[in-house]
């Protein structure tokens, strides 16, 4: 029998944040900017980093790759429906199939998703900074944290 040690690894957290390409910044800065409330960090011609709160996406200059198709990222927000209608009033096409997914003008595939529903939680003291302490998860959503011990 061979003697295995077991090594230590980090402990994953979180996500800090996304990186996506794209093609232009002032338009993707526009292009996200019309469905989502963000703060912008800091901008150049080839990179901007926006904000939610304690977690942000770093858009980057230089999307060469075709359309995604399974690979994407999620967003939580507060009010799906919102965000739903107003993709639909800029012309956004919405992906088939049971999620609210979307390419956007580079072809980066996007979920939106709510906060409420799902087990990413940010700190009491996030949400009150950001101004969003009135949200609160869905009881499956607790019920998903409780059965990993991580909610009362």
């Amino acid at each position: 029998m061979i003697n295995q040690t077991v090594q230590p690894k980090a402990r994953a957290v979180g996500i800090n944040h996304v990186a996506l390409e794209v093609g232009d910044i002032d338009q993707a800065l526009e292009f996200y900017g019309r469905f989502l409330d963000f703060e912008v960090a800091s901008r150049s011609d080839t990179a901007a980093f926006i904000y939610f709160g304690d977690q942000f996406i770093n858009f980057t200059r230089g999307r060469n790759q075709g359309p995604d198709e399974n690979r994407h990222f999620g967003i939580a927000v507060d009010d799906k429906a919102l965000v739903r209608r107003t993709l639909e009033e800029m012309g956004v096409e919405i992906l088939e199939g049971r999620f609210l997914d979307f390419l956007d003008p580079w072809g980066n595939r996007v979920e939106i998703t709510t906060y409420a529903n799902i087990q990413f939680t940010k700190a009491d003291h996030v949400l009150r900074g950001m101004g969003l302490a009135h949200l609160a998860k869905t009881e499956q959503a607790l019920a998903e944290l409780r059965a990993k011990g991580m909610a009362p």
